[in-house]
């Protein structure tokens, strides 16, 4: 048993739905005469949804024991994502929905763990960032340089994200994968 006070990013456990859950985010609450909460943001492993939630410290929930293996991204068609095994070289196959947003991030040959419940393969984790190829953004204003302006940038998956005005076209970026956020030019 888990308690919510235990949570980190990454934690996989069974939320009161019977769900297999993972930790995104978490905060710990406590205003001033109110008794303390724990604020979550939530992926569902079998559906790829994101909830947000918050429990009381105290509340318990069933761990889950999962097996992770290196696995490459190899491609997609229109209903599944294919993955190699990197240890016996096995070809698996995931729909898209139950990826979830993570689809949009994923990019050939990309190295992701796999996840193993009773030895089943399960789900994938992402890396904590990726490199993807900036393809359509407004280009910067010469003097436009105050502090943190942002604008909007097409990546080369298909995703939008704000970016700093000296990114261009062509540029390659670091996205985080649990925020979709800007992390930095490569």
């Amino acid at each position: 048993m888990i308690t919510a006070v235990e949570f980190k990013e990454g934690t996989i456990f069974v939320n009161e739905n019977n769900e297999i859950v993972q930790v995104l985010t978490y905060q710990h609450h406590r205003k001033s005469q109110a008794k303390a909460v724990v604020r979550v943001k939530l992926r569902n492993l079998e559906t790829g949804s994101v909830i947000e939630t918050s429990y009381r410290p105290e509340d318990k929930f069933k761990d889950v024991l999962v097996e992770k293996r290196p696995k490459v991204y190899m491609y997609s068609d229109s209903t599944t994502a294919y993955f190699m095994d990197t240890q016996n070289y096995e070809q698996v196959g995931v729909p898209l929905e139950k990826l979830g947003d993570q689809v949009k991030l994923l990019v050939e040959n990309m190295e992701v763990e796999g996840l193993y419940l009773n030895d089943k393969f399960f789900n994938i984790i992402l890396p904590a960032s990726v490199v993807l190829e900036v393809v359509e953004t407004v280009p910067g204003v010469k003097g436009d340089s105050v502090s943190n302006m942002m604008k909007p940038a097409k990546l080369s998956s298909g995703i939008e994200i704000k970016v700093p005005l000296f990114v261009n076209a062509g540029d390659k970026v670091k996205v985080d994968t649990r925020t979709l956020e800007y992390v930095e030019r490569v």
